[in-house]
């Protein structure tokens, strides 16, 4: 036997957007939308509290952005001074990676 489920909003939703709830609802096992919605308010929190960490292209992009060749070599050849800052700041290995990879390609248009 079915369940019924009430939703209320406090912005207004179009019919398209309360067939798609209807139809996730239907197609999707409970568990699932339960996950979902999880996840989705953990971000909206984090997001709303200003703790929400930007992806891994975006991090990447704000170490590069504006290196020249000559801060590439520098911080390739204090490498390590390099991680234990990356790291502090929580940034992953493969991250880390990532950044030396592309700093090596900038220290090499010199």
């Amino acid at each position: 036997m079915p369940t019924k489920i009430t939703v209320s909003s406090s912005d207004s939703m179009s019919n398209e957007e309360i067939k798609l709830i209807q139809s996730a609802f239907n197609e999707l096992p409970l568990k699932e939308i339960l996950m979902g919605l999880k996840f989705a308010k953990n971000r909206w929190r984090a997001k709303d509290a200003g703790t929400l960490k930007v992806g891994r292209k975006s991090i990447i992009q704000k170490e590069i952005h504006s290196v020249t060749s000559e801060q590439a070599t520098w911080r390739l050849n204090h490498w390590k001074l390099m991680i234990s800052n990356y790291r502090r700041r929580g940034y992953s290995y493969p991250t880390i990676s990532r950044i030396k990879k592309l700093l090596m390609e900038i220290s090499k248009n010199n």
